[in-house]
């Protein structure tokens, strides 16, 4: 492991779906004007579900997508891609929201998640459905299982997740510092990249008009709305904003976002190797605040991600930090050797990207007052699932309809306001040292410096839903 590609502005995801895609589905950048129902600025998973819902309820709506870079060039190109929604998420929704709206958010989830089923059963997109596998590596990981487990059962659903024996947890998947193991009935792993183009295709089949490389330079809200772009301009009775870290800029959405970043390597073929101690499609992750998430791909690598790339400056969503931090991608590779210790193969590829963090760590959908203009943001964490769940408020908003999507706690709820700058940005990064290195000592089995404790701690002291272990 000690040779480590440095991270790619492109993943390895992308560049593999762009591989056997002809060159003929490009499509130009935006020249000129149009006139739409429905501009959709960003094209993402997001994005590009939002256009095909709308065009499912509705579909002579006139809908055109912009994206800066291509499909799939941003966060949906760039993930673990895995696919599962929010019952692994029971435990803080319940304590945030009530026990209610944890469950009616799980059962969203599970809709979003038979949505995307349907939709890659027809595409190959390297869709395997084995469920979620979650393993602790130290006693407090293995405190936050049990406690996960006590959760499912006591809001009436143990059947969303089970304890795995020892025997059951390595016929899976050997990872031999396991301590316990719960899987997840709900969870699927895909590739992200192929499921972006996918998406992309369909939304141009439906007749939706994508224009890639075109960034928005300005919008003005009003009756209509008003898209400027390098060489173009849109005009659209109903404006959707999907554009990631970007969001945190947005005065509906930057008391309540943070930006950090997420790292992932990716190893070379090594399918033998992996049929010895990993027979299991499942898809993986530990217990840790900063996560490790890893799965299989289909020509027999291994994807692992670790969430514990630096915070982003205040007003910087796009900082480098946010894709070419080289220690995230060393802990992302010491995940393997940390998780995986049989697996002697070389790292291919390495990647990042800005993640956009809700003061709560859930998604929200808002419409900016008075105005036909909607934003999707805090879709980090679990990443697939929650776009196509958005995608539906989204549709819903636009078109009126008075449903569950637009009655959850996505559109409904009030977010904990974030500390102002420059204390976010300064505390989070304390935060983020803090739990790092109580992490680090926990996996050693050592205790964790005093400094470390206080810090880790410091966001529950205060009474904050975001960087809480």
């Amino acid at each position: 492991m000690a040779d480590v590609p440095a991270p790619s502005d492109r993943s390895w995801w992308l560049e593999e779906a762009l591989s056997s895609e002809p060159d003929s589905t490009r499509t130009p950048a935006l020249r000129g004007h149009r006139n739409v129902d429905v501009a959709i600025v960003g094209g993402g998973f997001a994005g590009l579900w939002t256009a095909l819902k709308l065009k499912k309820r509705a579909p002579a709506l006139s809908i055109a997508i912009i994206e800066r870079d291509i499909c799939g060039g941003g966060a949906s190109g760039k993930n673990g891609g895995k696919v599962a929604g929010y019952w692994t998420a029971l435990g803080r929704v319940s304590e945030a929201y009530g026990a209610e709206a944890a469950l009616e958010l799980a059962r969203l989830g599970t809709l979003a998640q038979d949505e995307i089923r349907a939709f890659c059963a027809e595409r190959d997109v390297w869709w395997h459905e084995r469920g979620a596998v979650v393993v602790a590596t130290s006693a407090r990981e293995e405190e936050s299982l049990e406690a996960a487990l006590e959760t499912a059962t006591s809001l009436g659903v143990p059947q969303s997740v089970r304890r795995l024996s020892a025997q059951e947890a390595q016929a899976l998947c050997r990872i031999p510092r396991a301590r316990m193991t719960i899987h997840y009935a709900e969870g699927a792993t895909v590739q992200p990249a192929r499921l972006a183009r996918a998406l992309r295709c369909a939304a141009l089949a439906s007749g939706v008009a994508i224009f890639e490389h075109t960034a928005m330079t300005a919008l003005s809200s009003g009756s209509p709305n008003a898209i400027e772009t390098p060489s173009g301009t849109i005009t659209a009775t109903h404006v959707v904003l999907a554009t990631n870290t970007e969001l945190s800029r947005h005065p509906l959405a930057r008391d309540y976002l943070s930006v950090f970043s997420s790292y992932v390597v990716a190893t070379a073929p090594c399918p033998e190797a992996l049929a010895a101690i990993w027979p299991s499609d499942a898809g993986y992750a530990d217990a840790a605040m900063f996560l490790h998430y890893f799965r299989k791909t289909d020509d027999g690598r291994v994807i692992m991600g670790s969430g514990s790339g630096p915070v982003a400056a205040w007003g910087d969503p796009n900082a480098a930090s946010n894709t070419h931090d080289l220690a995230s991608v060393a802990r992302a590779a010491a995940g393997i050797a940390h998780l995986l210790p049989d697996l002697k193969v070389p790292i291919a590829a390495s990647w990042g990207g800005g993640i956009d963090v809700a003061s709560d760590r859930l998604p929200f959908v808002r419409t900016v007052p008075g105005r036909q203009v909607h934003l999707a943001a805090g879709l980090s964490g679990h990443g697939v699932n929650p776009t196509a769940l958005v995608a539906e408020t989204l549709a819903s908003r636009i078109l009126g309809d008075e449903d569950a999507w637009s009655r959850s706690i996505i559109a409904s709820r009030t977010l904990p306001k974030l500390p102002p700058e420059p204390f976010r940005t300064l505390g989070g990064r304390a935060v983020r040292w803090g739990i790092l290195s109580c992490e680090a000592a926990e996996r050693q089995e050592r205790q964790p410096p005093a400094q470390a404790r206080l810090l880790a701690a410091l966001p529950k002291l205060m009474g904050l839903r975001v960087g809480v272990r």
